[in-house]
């Protein structure tokens, strides 16, 4: 039998242990800056739609688009052009991302130039439901397909059957270098082949999170990339330390084929060696829009950089804001 001291002293020691603290929330520090948010004084854009795009590359389906249109908008100077995959995601008024309030406030500073956004949603049957902010309609549309697959499909359904839908209704420049396209996740790879497909189309790609994995054979970019010619686009990547790392149920069974961190600085480091115009953020998120919604007016920004610039000190329209285009 141990002493009565001693059983006194060990229960004392185990009564003044701390509880297990939880785990910290990874995505806790990344919050929507001012200009994701609407501002006061600055002109704000309209959202169209939503309007339907029947396809015939993927048979039976349809796609559903809106689109933006800044204040600034004037149909006789050709726009340029940013198209969000998961659109209904990217424009969410209580989302993660808000691309519209950030849009509004970078064309009224001259930070962007007058662009059309539009909100494309995946693919998807009429008897499907529309993707929302918790169903982005992997298991409800064709979302998988489209945006998973490398191949150039999807880069189709924009190219040959978007773009000449919105040419109808808006004077939307020619020049590739004026037009952009992003995503997250799966929207993000998609991103990313429309630009790699048909780099005489799109020349900018903003990547989230992007799925540069082993879901459908998304992980050959690197190597595509270091194979192949140069192309002239130009790359925003960013995503998390805590992402989805490709292990399996209980941290078994690792896949680097499967672990989005490591996928995406795989790509970064590729298109890096292969001297493209790449930039990336790495936070400690997880897989989501948290931290891309934080960064996302500076990597419009950056894939916006290089637009005309005076530097005429009597220049007043270069040194003022974009006010509101006058309609006639």
């Amino acid at each position: 039998m141990k002493p009565i001291a001693v059983l006194f002293a060990a229960t004392a020691i185990f009564a003044q242990t701390p509880p297990a603290q939880p785990a910290p929330n990874m995505n806790a520090q990344y919050r929507l800056g001012p200009d994701s948010m609407p501002q006061e004084g600055v002109p704000k854009g309209e959202i169209r739609g939503p309007f339907t795009l029947p396809s015939k590359i993927y048979v039976g389906t349809q796609h559903t688009y809106w689109v933006y249109v800044p204040a600034q908008y004037d149909p006789k100077i050709p726009a340029s052009l940013m198209i969000y995959n998961d659109g209904q995601a990217f424009m969410h008024a209580e989302g993660d991302i808000r691309a519209q309030n950030v849009m509004d406030n970078l064309i009224y500073r001259r930070e962007i130039p007058v662009m059309i956004g539009v909100f494309i949603n995946p693919g998807r049957t009429p008897e499907q439901p529309e993707p929302n902010p918790k169903e982005w309609g992997d298991r409800t549309t064709n979302r998988p397909t489209e945006y998973n697959t490398p191949d150039d499909k999807y880069a189709r359904v924009i190219t040959e059957e978007l773009m000449p839908a919105l040419n109808k209704d808006y004077n939307i420049s020619k020049d590739p270098e004026q037009h952009g396209i992003g995503g997250s996740s799966s929207g993000a790879i998609a991103a990313f082949i429309v630009a790699w497909e048909r780099p005489n189309d799109f020349r900018k790609v903003l990547s989230n999170v992007g799925s540069f994995v082993n879901l459908r054979g998304g992980h050959i970019f690197p190597e595509r990339v270091l194979e192949s010619p140069k192309k002239p686009i130009r790359v925003f990547l960013c995503d998390g330390r805590n992402d989805n790392r490709g292990q399996g149920r209980g941290g078994s069974g690792y896949d680097e084929k499967r672990d989005w961190f490591y996928q995406n600085v795989r790509l970064m480091k590729a298109l890096t060696q292969k001297g493209y115009d790449v930039n990336y953020s790495w936070g400690v998120n997880l897989h989501g829009q948290k931290f891309g919604g934080a960064i996302m007016p500076e990597m419009m920004r950056w894939l916006w950089r290089d637009g005309p610039v005076s530097t005429d000190p009597t220049d007043v329209v270069e040194r003022g804001f974009r006010p509101a285009a006058k309609r006639e």
